[in-house]
């Protein structure tokens, strides 16, 4: 009975014997085919930093391509229509042709020059150099991060084309078509290219203080508040100015306006991450929660202190809530976004309907009091709630709250005092080269019809 069990023990065990055996072989087989591999593999992981995959990302690329045209968007019909609807029927025209033209002199201007005084490569911290005119070494292989650098200069464009358009709503309705096309080609060059270097390049004053503009508080906003208000001082009242009736001649075009603005600003906050990414989807919830605070904001005190809420302010707390939020879109957190706007818009509310009654500046249609105003206090803003303590993405390693304000503040100061200054020199530039104002009879005719010869409604 032990003799079978023998048997079957030992044939179990040389069955045993020979699976090991095949399975050391086998193994022994793919160790040597895996070495082999591993040999043949090596010159080719040697070659590998020279073949690197490409960093161009299409997912990114096309998502600046949409944010591109969102933002052109926004000027051509978005601010166009805004401010048509809040001149005078017989100033419509010339608003919106000098909306168009600044766009197009802009565009040229931009790939002349002006891309290369911003980004040009430069090490100054105040202008990016020649390096970079006529787009010189700039090809379709060129790139910038993750898109085309063709894609990068033409989002860049749409900013260099809207920052001058806001301003002529600081005079509209009293400035020739000459003089205006003349101020901002160069005012983009000694103002807003020099901005956009400092905030943005990463040789840049700002840059290098490590400054938050997400998306153009200083550059934009600020910097064509600014230019409204030097412009409006200088350059004077409106003839009847307090007397006549000035009211919006349409206030559904300067809704349809905002609301475009509404939808384009989109692509100027989520763009600015540069990246179809986190940042951009962080951008994208606050360009939406810091506009709905701003208009819940404005519309609430109108209903405090004149009994009813009005829908030139809706438009009105629109503008100012994406004002507000443009510099901290991709760094606060959605509910403080929220505040930002809100408070912003109470802000900018004080200034359009006490400061300048005070004062008795005519600043047409509110550039400085909304742009100027709601853009500094999203500028400083921006410093306090980017703290991760409220819900922002935080500081820099070793920066407190305190001294991130006080960066603010002083890329504030900078872009006040030298956009001040150099607007009030260029405005007398012009004036001595063109003049700046129409004939008071040309001005009470209409700008429509005394500087391009049509109007806009025929009775």
């Amino acid at each position: 009975m032990q003799i079978p069990s023998i048997l079957k023990t030992r044939a179990s065990l040389k069955s045993a014997a020979r699976s090991a055996l095949l399975g050391t072989l086998a193994m022994g087989a793919l160790g040597s085919v895996a070495a082999f591999a591993q040999e043949a593999a090596a010159p080719a992981a040697a070659e590998a930093p020279a073949a690197a995959a490409p960093a161009l990302s299409s997912g990114d690329t096309a998502w600046m391509l949409v944010s591109t045209i969102l933002v052109l968007f926004m000027i051509l019909p978005g601010l166009a229509l805004f401010y048509g609807g809040l001149v005078r029927a017989k100033n419509i025209l010339s608003v919106l042709m000098q909306s168009t033209m600044i766009t197009a002199a802009m565009i040229v201007v931009w790939v002349l020059w002006g891309y290369s005084f911003a980004f040009g490569g430069g090490d100054s911290p105040y202008w990016g150099g020649l390096g970079k005119v006529f787009l010189a070494g700039v090809s379709p292989s060129s790139e910038s991060g993750s898109i085309p650098e063709f894609v990068f200069i033409c989002f860049q464009m749409t900013f260099a084309c809207i920052t001058p358009a806001l301003i002529i709503g600081g005079f509209a309705e009293r400035v020739k078509f000459a003089a205006v096309i003349l101020f901002v080609v160069l005012w983009a060059t000694f103002v807003y290219f020099p901005i956009a270097h400092m905030a943005w390049d990463s040789h840049g004053l700002f840059f290098g203080w490590g400054t938050m503009d997400f998306a153009g508080g200083t550059v934009v906003h600020i910097n064509a508040g600014i230019a409204a208000l030097v412009g409006a001082i200088m350059i004077g009242k409106r003839v009847g100015y307090g007397k006549d009736n000035m009211a919006p001649h349409s206030l559904p075009l300067t809704l349809i306006g905002a609301a475009v603005l509404w939808v384009g600003w989109f692509g100027f906050n989520a763009g600015s991450a540069l990246a179809a990414n986190g940042t951009a989807a962080l951008a994208m919830i606050n360009t939406f929660t810091a506009t709905a605070g701003a208009v819940v904001s404005w519309a609430a005190i109108e209903k405090i202190v004149r009994g009813k809420a009005s829908m030139l302010g809706g438009a009105s707390g629109i503008v100012a809530g994406l004002v507000a939020v443009t510099p901290a879109a991709g760094f606060v957190g959605p509910v403080g976004a929220i505040v930002l706007g809100a408070i912003a818009s109470a802000v900018a509310y004080y200034f359009v309907a006490v400061v300048k009654i005070k004062l008795g500046y005519d600043d047409s249609l509110d550039v400085f009091g909304i742009h100027g105003v709601a853009g500094i206090v999203g500028a400083i803003g921006t410093g306090v709630l980017a703290s991760s303590s409220l819900g922002g993405v935080g500081y820099a390693e070793g920066v407190t709250m305190g001294a991130q304000v006080w960066t603010q503040i002083v890329a504030v100061l900078i872009t006040v005092a030298w956009c001040g200054v150099a607007s009030a020199i260029l405005y007398k530039v012009v004036d001595l080269i063109v003049g700046l104002r129409p004939t008071p009879e040309a001005e009470r005719q209409g700008l429509d019809l005394t500087s391009h010869g049509e109007v806009a409604y025929h009775v």
